[in-house]
């Protein structure tokens, strides 16, 4: 979900600016405070983020408390488990929620005149009047200019400019992964230790498949800071590289475990949006949690524009995102009542807007684009022992997304020293996948320390097994 990931929320956002000709983020009016007024708005505005705090810390012990009891937190292969599902989910969010109160909120950014706005209340709304209530909640906030013609405009620039193709050497489509972090340093020096280790492991999956990868340290939109940063971003990447078919997005906190398997984007030849997530949970339950926002791909199309333009109007921080987050609390089964999130927009916005939308949006579960760690990394011996590289799923999960840990920060929802000894496996369980093409191993998955796995030879690309990438690490 979001991109939170390892402290991304955490600092103040930066303000929007634009470079290499990018369009800039249109600014919200803000509301005129008399100086005599400043001092009590600040005061107040402490107070209540207080009292946010308080009953957020209440929902969490109850969220652990019933964990510690017997909840079974594992990401289940079918989603009859929705019920466990949700109380992870809840867990993870509520922690983000406690960064954005203790991080992103700015008396002086508040918009003061908002505060004569009538609130919603959320636990009276249908459907239809949540879907006027989103209408009245959200700003006139625009990602950038309206852009009618991108597909004609790329599709133009393509053709001019053959030395910058959107397929890769081998035909595939071109794919630019995207991840990013705090533009300040973590709280602790294990926190920058497993960061780094998190991006080195996306680096080392883009080199042997290919993919072009950025990773971003700055908030583009003072507005959309928090897990929403991502937008600004995506939008600002896909215009600056018209060359790349595919953005896909992943969180930070998430590290890639399957080093051989490769996206099948031969089923996605009609789609713009591949996203993690079950149908039922989606259009039978209205859950929450029906998608997982932490990886998704969207395809370089007007179509992904407009998705991110009618996206991000519920995200600018402050009276917005707090009103739009009762209308979500409101339409989706199994919400708590915080701020909007980026995940539970979008579900709304594909439930409520299922038409325009969902031909496009292809919701993958045959394999784990997003994985649940806790479930996971205490069966990563079973695996090796079982199964193999370039399956992706249970058997040997493609991604496994450490939800709910903060080492980079203050406020993960357990207990460090689980969360970092649960990384270092994760990353030597797909560092092993990466040192075996040269010969070499981790002593164990807790282990930083390798030994050698193969004899050296004098005539090594002698070996066939040398030629073939994905033989070796499987």
């Amino acid at each position: 979900m979001g991109q939170e990931g390892m402290g991304y929320t955490s600092g103040k956002a930066a303000g929007g600016g634009g470079a290499g000709g990018l369009p800039m983020s249109a600014a919200r009016a803000r509301g005129a405070s008399p100086l005599n007024a400043h001092h009590r708005s600040r005061k107040i505005s402490r107070t209540f983020n207080n009292i946010k705090i308080t009953v957020l810390c209440g929902l969490v012990t109850i969220l652990v408390l019933r964990g510690t009891i017997g909840l079974n937190l594992s990401l289940p292969s079918q989603p009859s488990d929705a019920d466990a599902l949700a109380g992870a989910k809840a867990v993870e969010d509520i922690d983000r929620i406690l960064r954005e109160i203790r991080t992103d909120s700015d008396p002086a950014d508040t918009d003061l005149d908002a505060a004569a706005t009538t609130p919603i209340n959320a636990t009276s709304l249908t459907a239809s009047e949540a879907a006027a209530a989103y209408a009245a909640a959200v700003s006139n906030y625009a990602l950038g200019p309206k852009i009618h013609d991108w597909d004609d405009q790329r599709r133009r620039w393509l053709s001019q400019n053959t030395g910058f193709p959107s397929t890769a050497p081998d035909g595939k489509p071109k794919i630019l992964l995207v991840t990013g972090s705090q533009p300040g340093p973590c709280d602790n020096a294990l926190g920058d230790h497993y960061l780094l280790k998190t991006t080195k492991n996306k680096i080392d999956y883009c080199r042997l498949h290919g993919i072009e990868i950025v990773h971003n340290l700055a908030h583009l939109d003072a507005d959309l800071a928090g897990y929403w940063a991502k937008l600004p971003l995506i939008r600002r990447l896909m215009l600056s590289h018209p060359e790349v078919e595919w953005i896909w997005w992943m969180d930070s906190d998430a590290l890639f475990t399957d080093m051989a398997f490769e996206l099948p984007l031969h089923r996605y030849d009609n789609r713009n949006l591949v996203i993690h997530g079950y149908q039922d949970l989606l259009f039978d339950k209205h859950s929450w949690i029906a998608l997982n926002t932490g990886s998704f791909l969207f395809r370089n199309t007007q179509w992904s524009l407009d998705l991110l333009d009618a996206w991000a109007p519920m995200g600018p921080k402050g009276f917005v995102r707090e009103e739009a987050g009762k209308v979500l609390t409101a339409y989706l089964k199994g919400r708590p009542a915080f701020e909007a999130d980026d995940q539970s927009a979008l579900i709304y916005l594909l439930l409520s807007q299922k038409d325009k939308w969902m031909d496009k949006v292809f919701i993958e579960n045959s394999y784990y684009l997003h994985g649940f760690w806790a479930g996971l990394v205490d069966k990563y011996e079973e695996m090796m022992e079982n199964h193999h590289p370039g399956l992706g799923d249970e058997r040997w999960p493609f991604v496994t997304h450490f939800v709910g840990c903060k080492p980079c920060g203050s406020y993960g929802d357990y207990p460090v020293e689980r969360c970092l000894k649960s990384m270092e496996r994760a990353f030597n369980f797909a560092d092993n996948q990466v040192l075996r093409l040269y010969g070499f191993g981790h002593k164990g998955l807790e282990s930083p320390k390798i030994k050698r796995i193969r004899s050296q030879t004098t005539r090594p690309i002698n070996d066939k097994e040398n030629l073939d990438v994905k033989a070796k690490m499987s």
